[in-house]
């Protein structure tokens, strides 16, 4: 993360070493988690996905208002580039003759754990009720926190919890 002051074209403020330092601690803590976010939210490229959501962390961080409130910040990044690569890869797919998907190396790894029902049946959720149960159970956020981080309000990530609950309940049995 060297000499990335940003441009005058850009618009978005210098990065001193302040900000460059806490970006990169937080990086170096948080990035694991995030990619294991990404790919619980179904991502195909987690590991892009949290990158990306880092990249923005650094150009953004000199101008959040809270700079405790990265975290956050990455983590509804994460949420939001991962819903953007899902409709990305619908158009892909409406627009391109079907061919056999690949998985990547964790996502087969992470299919091999005792957890695969688990996470099929999670995989089988629409995204944002996946989404909801992803940040409360795996993450242990607050619902304010789930509602920032999906940018809806409290009383929706309540439904999307308690409906993604239900729907998890009738695929898993007596397996939960």
């Amino acid at each position: 993360m060297a000499d990335l002051d940003a441009g005058p074209d850009t618009g978005s403020p210098a990065l001193d070493g302040t900000n460059e330092a806490a970006v990169a601690a937080l990086f170096r803590a948080r990035y694991p988690e995030m990619v294991r976010l990404a790919n619980l939210l179904g991502a195909d490229d987690p590991e892009d996905i949290a990158q990306e959501a880092f990249a923005r962390l650094l150009r953004k961080h000199g101008s959040l208002r809270d700079p405790a409130a990265a975290l956050a910040y990455v983590r509804a990044s994460v949420c939001n580039l991962t819903r953007n690569r899902h409709r990305h890869l619908r158009v892909v797919r409406l627009r391109t003759p079907a061919g056999h998907d690949e998985d990547s190396s964790e996502q087969v790894a992470m299919l091999r754990e005792d957890h695969r029902e688990v996470l099929t049946a999670l995989a089988g959720l629409p995204p944002r009720r996946r989404e909801a149960i992803v940040l409360r159970y795996w993450l242990d956020l607050s619902e304010r926190e789930i509602a920032a981080a999906m940018g809806v309000s409290q009383g929706t990530v309540k439904s999307h919890m308690s409906r993604g609950l239900a729907a998890l309940a009738l695929v898993l049995g007596d397996k939960a």
